[in-house]
């Protein structure tokens, strides 16, 4: 159904923040996350593609311990191909990927965000938080994101590719570490603004500790707003979660607003959780859900062009 993703990897921690620093390029991380999703390429082939090596406690040095055999393979593909995007495309066509996977810049950016920290004297305190590993860390309150620097080139073919579509989809995510550093980019955003396709958030069903603490839906849309303007004026949203049970340990539900949505904004919600891992969405149903909502939407559009 969705035939491009939009990603880009900002990571500075982990395997890819330890890729980054030692060679240069862009971060692979989400790109290997993005690739493995939409791979038609045999299981083995896609656990040998997230294969993880595990790290030594006997305190020697362990060059492979925590890097990601994808993240190794798409370094080495770029390296082979001469650039980063080449080899995404590469390592893209070896695992049967349907469709194509554009970073939104080729720029060395680094994530940024304002915290508001509130002291036990009442005070509030505002500090700047650089690195996307930094910002669940941070202890205090996320007020905006940012990136350094400011305004970075976007990928032309992402521009294309969004001005072309039929539907555009943010989310789901890490809200303010994967989904809104791509609408940061100004002709990223500047082109879903332009397009004329249907344009969808999908909310996180449930919130994320350290980024989105208490969030409800609308929250989430409003932060959305401040950072992306009217990029997406339309939500998708859970209605399945009982408010007694929290979906995991360290979260709880993205609740609907009891009234109407925000000004500016419409909201679908239907039931896209996963059973299993009710902190996630089912994909299943998320695309049932969407395509609905697509469906509606453009009918709309037909009966008043």
């Amino acid at each position: 159904v969705i035939e491009r993703r939009l990603i880009h990897g900002i990571e500075d921690g982990g395997s890819s923040g330890r890729l980054r620093r030692q060679t240069g390029m862009l971060p692979p991380g989400d790109f290997r996350n993005n690739i493995a999703a939409l791979s038609e390429a045999e299981g083995l082939m896609t656990r040998l593609f997230q294969y993880r090596f595990a790290e030594t406690g006997n305190g020697e040095g362990n060059e492979l311990g925590g890097h990601s055999f994808g993240n190794i393979f798409i370094t080495t593909m770029a390296a082979i191909t001469g650039s980063f995007e080449m080899g995404i495309a590469e390592s893209s066509r070896v695992l049967a990927v349907r469709g194509r996977i554009l970073p939104s810049t080729l720029e060395n950016i680094t994530l940024c965000a304002e915290i508001k920290q509130i002291q036990a004297d009442g005070r509030t305190e505002w500090k700047i938080v650089e690195g996307e590993s930094a910002l669940p860390k941070a202890d205090g309150q996320i007020e905006r994101v940012y990136l350094q620097p400011a305004h970075a080139r976007a990928y032309p073919e992402a521009v294309r590719a969004l001005l072309q579509a039929d539907l555009i989809v943010a989310g789901p995510g890490s809200f303010f570490t994967s989904v809104l550093p791509n609408l940061l980019v100004d002709s990223i955003r500047e082109a879903i603004c332009a397009s004329s396709a249907v344009r969808i958030y999908v909310c996180n069903v449930a919130t994320q500790a350290g980024e989105t603490d208490g969030y409800s839906v609308v929250d989430h849309l409003r932060k959305l707003e401040q950072h992306a303007g009217n990029a997406f004026p339309v939500a998708l949203a859970n209605r399945n979660y009982d408010p007694s049970k929290p979906p995991s340990a360290n979260s709880t539900w993205v609740t609907l607003p009891a009234g109407d949505a925000p000004t500016g904004f419409r909201i679908f919600a239907g039931d896209v959780v996963d059973s299993a891992r009710p902190w996630r969405h089912d994909s299943a149903k998320l695309a049932t859900e969407l395509m609905a909502a697509y469906d509606q939407l453009r009918a709309e559009q037909r009966s008043n062009p």
